[in-house]
């Protein structure tokens, strides 16, 4: 058999998908650095304690999103996501030192999280 080309090739996608998981960890950061100025009872000490949150929670959503293909979002699936968005952004303060946030404002946080990832431009999946 002859190799004509009509073979899908497999490109070199390393190169986008590396751009789209720093995307996401800055949209993150910057996404989750505003949630936590405008939600009362949410503290994230410095610049570093927001990247490995940022990193955090993006792990944990991408394992969310493979294991059940439910999305952490608030506007992501509903009730069910609004609950996922509330439990990620209190449980990350578990895994990061130098983030705290309570259940009530975790509540807040999750709210303020997706309305301002609503509106931040880009497709953020994966």
């Amino acid at each position: 058999m002859s190799d004509n080309g009509s073979e899908v090739r497999s490109g070199n996608n390393t190169g986008s998908t590396v751009g789209q998981i720093v995307g996401r960890l800055v949209t993150a950061a910057i996404v989750l650095a505003i949630t936590a100025f405008f939600t009362p009872g949410f503290h994230i000490n410095n610049i570093w304690a927001l990247a490995i949150a940022a990193i955090v929670l993006t792990t944990m959503d991408y394992l969310i999103v493979r294991f059940t293909g439910l999305h952490a979002s608030p506007f992501g699936k509903g009730f069910v996501g609004f609950v996922l968005a509330v439990v990620v952004l209190y449980l990350t303060q578990y895994f990061v030192a130098g983030y705290s946030i309570s259940w009530i404002a975790a509540i807040i946080g999750a709210l303020v999280y997706g309305v301002i990832d609503y509106f931040l431009p880009g497709n953020q999946t994966m």
